[in-house]
Parts: C-alpha cells; structure tokens; sequence
C-alpha cells in the first residue's frame, strides 16, 4: 500500500471526517469545524469509507492548467527574445509576438517567463531596476553563477548607474496650443548615428512631425513643419530646447544660411507661430520621455524591417507614426483644436525657405554652393549692376530665387561649357526654360523684409 501525503487542509479535513465517521463528534461539529454544509460532511463520510486517505487529494493535484506554457513554447518565446527582440521593452515584445510569429500570451505571464531567465525590460520601472540590481549585486557578492542574460546585463550596464526621471506636468488644453520639438542623437539603424527630430502636440501626445538626418539642421526642422503645416494647419506655439536648435551661437561668425535661428524664427514669424525657448530639458518632459519610447521601439521596428539607411528610415516614419499614435496617444476631441487653417502648398514652399546674402560679380552673376547664378525674369536675362547686393532664396523643394530691392528674379546655373556648338553643332542652343511662376514682389522673403527681422532678434 502506498503512501498518501495529504496538504495541511486536506490532512484537517481528514482528521475531522474520522472523527465524525466514529462518532467522537457530531455531524455538525464536523460541519462547524469544516465551514461547510451537514450534507457536505456525509458526503465526506462516504468518501472515506469508501477511498479512505486518498479520497481526500485534491483532484486537480499534479495536474497543470490549460494555461500553463509547453516547455517547447516557453524556450521558443526565450530563443526569439534572445536573438530577434533583445532591444525590445517586455511590452512591445508581447505586441510583435501577436503580430509577427502569432503567439498570443498574457503581459504577466510573459514578464514572468523572461524575467525568471534573468532579462530586465529596458523601460521597466524604477522599483523593478534598483531592485534587479540589488539582486545581482547580492548573487555577484556570494559568488553566485549568472545566467547568460544577466551575464550580458552585467556587462553593458553600470548597476550604480542613476535612474533619468522627468516630473510630469499637465497637458495642454488645446490641440495644437503647444508643439514640442527636439532632435535625439542616437544609433537608429545601421551603423552611423542619426538624428531624429521630433515634434509632439502636449494635449493630445501625438507624433506630429518626424525626420531623421545626419545633424540636426534646420532642414530636419523644416522637415517636420511642413508635415505638421499639410496634415495639421498652422500650430500656435513651439517650445524647443535652444541649446540644440540654435547651434549657430557657437560661431563667431554666422553666415545667413547657418544661422538657424532666424531662418526658423523668421519663417515662424510669418506664420504667425510663438516660438519659445529653454535650456531646462525638465521643462519638455513629454517629449523627452517620447524619445525613450522611441528608443525603445523604433529601434527594433527598424531593424526587423531590415533598413539600415535614413532614406528608407524616413519613408518607413509615414506608416509607423500611424500606428504608434493609434497605440499611445490619448483620447482625441478634435473639436478642442487651435489649429489655424492649412495654408496653399505655394505658400508653404516659399515660406520654409533658406535665406542669403549674396553679391553680384562683374560678370553679371552669384556665386552660390560653388557654383555660379545668373537672374533671369520670364526667361529673359537680367542684367545687374556689379556689385549690387541681393538676396538668394531657395524654396524647400530647392527652388532658387534672387531679390534685388523689392523685385524678385528667377535663378539658373551658369554652365561651365556650352551645351550646343555654334560652329559644329546643327541645333539651335536652347535658352533655359521659364519655370512659371514666382512670387509677387510683395513677398514677405525679401532681403529687406528679412534683414529688418533678424535685426531685431539680434537687439
């Protein structure tokens, strides 16, 4: 005969169904001892007459629930965290296991599988890090031997490392009341670091405008305005790190086409966008925190995707931010919106401009990005006085134009030989096609016009 080990209620209940069973105590002594019904006990009393001591093991003893993980799903969801999602939270882990491999698993039962194999999620909270450190500390101080994803821990993390916090501050009322921005350093895909400007509405916590690029210039700046100017409308204010933007400060002397501050300032300017600044990166918490999310996630949806460049990385922002602003933003009222009406994509084109000054050689042109300009006004060229200062606009899709005084000239490059031979060649040289259109004289991006601006940013 076996033995039966009973667990300490079942071994009471045991007992207490004997004594019943040889009249020692009543029924409903059993009963009241128990916490159960009269018919309860008789039934009990059966039981042991008839199964004696094993009749009082639980049925479900030894059995595993429907829930519980196979070995074989277990080390499966281990291998793909270890080899395919290392960089990935817990959280987007259990998200890309739904969407990519079509494994389905409760958040609490996946932290619990990975964290028992000793992987500490990268956006865990500040309780669960100190206390994953303090426990490694303990087991390297006893000697105790570490598993392979604590072994790698230990060595890419400084467990005495200070936790970053950011304090939270309320959310602004209105849809497009305030546009944080910034630009994040960091190794985004392949193997160059990239920056990755940013712009995210405080009161909904939307990704509103997002470009990668090799520095942080004003043309990822201008990048993400003019996505927030075709989708969104023109926002009321933009509070950006000035440390970061307006790197121009560090030059003793600033060309007009570096110096960022009044180019984005001006165009703000004329869009009529309040842009405020600080250096207390504390004071845009939200889109601080945005960057470690992003961090995060983007990251590794980068590398599963396979892009290694920021071309395609660019192109790869359009569907994601989608998808990422369906996940995390919060709940939107987009009749709580302050947004100004979306203006035409003319305006929008001459508006996100780069300005400079130029000087009009004897030879009637302009030297620009080492190559030489000459004006030309419906086709027809301009002749100009040497010496003559002029403005050099060049639209965001690259489009080149001049201003002398308060009339505006279209730009084309002067060639450094003839395409056509008068001499040997049959056809006529072509003369360069007229483009169109330009802007009126009237137009806003007029050296004078730009000039008197930046002088007062400057007093």
């Amino acid at each position: 005969m076996r033995k039966v080990d009973l667990r300490m209620n079942e071994q009471l209940k045991f007992d207490t169904i004997k004594r019943a069973a040889s009249k020692e105590i009543s029924t409903k002594r059993a009963s009241t001892l128990l916490k159960c019904t009269i018919r309860t006990v008789y039934n009990l009393i059966k039981t042991y007459k008839t199964s004696g001591k094993e009749g009082f093991i639980h049925g479900n003893r030894g059995r595993k629930p429907t829930t519980t993980l196979s070995d074989e799903l277990s080390k499966k969801i281990i291998s793909l965290y270890r080899d395919t999602y290392i960089n990935a939270n817990f959280r987007h882990f259990q998200d890309l296991l739904a969407e990519k491999e079509n494994i389905k698993i409760s958040y609490n039962k996946l932290h619990n599988l990975l964290s028992s194999e000793g992987f500490i999620s990268p956006k865990c909270n500040k309780q669960t890090l100190k206390k994953a450190n303090e426990r490694l500390m303990k087991k390297i101080e006893n000697k105790v031997k570490l598993t392979k994803a604590e072994e790698d821990y230990v060595a890419s993390t400084n467990l005495q490392e200070p936790i970053i916090s950011h304090p939270r501050t309320p959310r602004a009322k209105y849809q497009g009341e305030i546009i944080q921005m910034d630009a994040s350093h960091h190794l985004w895909c392949g193997e160059t670091k990239s920056f990755l400007h940013l712009a995210v509405d405080d009161a909904s916590g939307q990704i509103v405008g997002a470009y990668f690029d090799l520095q942080e210039t004003l043309n990822g700046y201008y990048h993400i305005l003019h996505q927030i100017l075709i989708t969104r409308g023109i926002p009321a204010c933009f509070l950006t790190d000035r440390r970061t933007v307006f790197e121009y400060n560090s030059l003793k002397n600033p060309s007009d086409e570096k110096d960022t501050f009044t180019q984005f300032g001006y165009a703000c300017h004329r869009l009529g966008i309040e842009l405020r600044t600080t250096s207390i990166p504390q004071a845009k918490g939200r889109i601080e925190r945005m960057f470690q999310t992003l961090q995060s996630r983007l990251i590794t949806e980068l590398k599963l995707a396979g892009i290694t460049d920021i071309q395609r990385a660019n192109e790869f922002l359009d569907s994601y931010i989608k998808k990422f602003n369906e996940q995390f933003s919060v709940p939107v009222d987009y009749t709580k919106s302050v947004y100004d009406t979306q203006i035409s994509l003319e305006k929008i084109n001459y508006t996100l401009a780069v300005i400079s000054k130029r000087k009009v050689d004897n030879g009637n042109s302009i030297k620009y990005n080492k190559k030489y300009y000459q004006f030309y006004d419906q086709g027809s060229l301009v002749l100009v006085k040497p010496k003559t200062i002029c403005c050099v606009l060049k639209a965001f899709d690259g489009t080149l134009l001049a201003s002398i005084g308060e009339e505006i000239f279209e730009l084309y490059e002067l060639e450094v030989n003839h395409k056509v031979s008068k001499t040997f060649d049959t056809h006529e040289p072509t003369k360069p096609k007229y483009k169109g259109h330009k802007p009126k004289d009237c137009h806003p991006w007029t050296y004078y016009s730009f000039k008197k601006k930046q002088s007062r940013k400057s007093a």
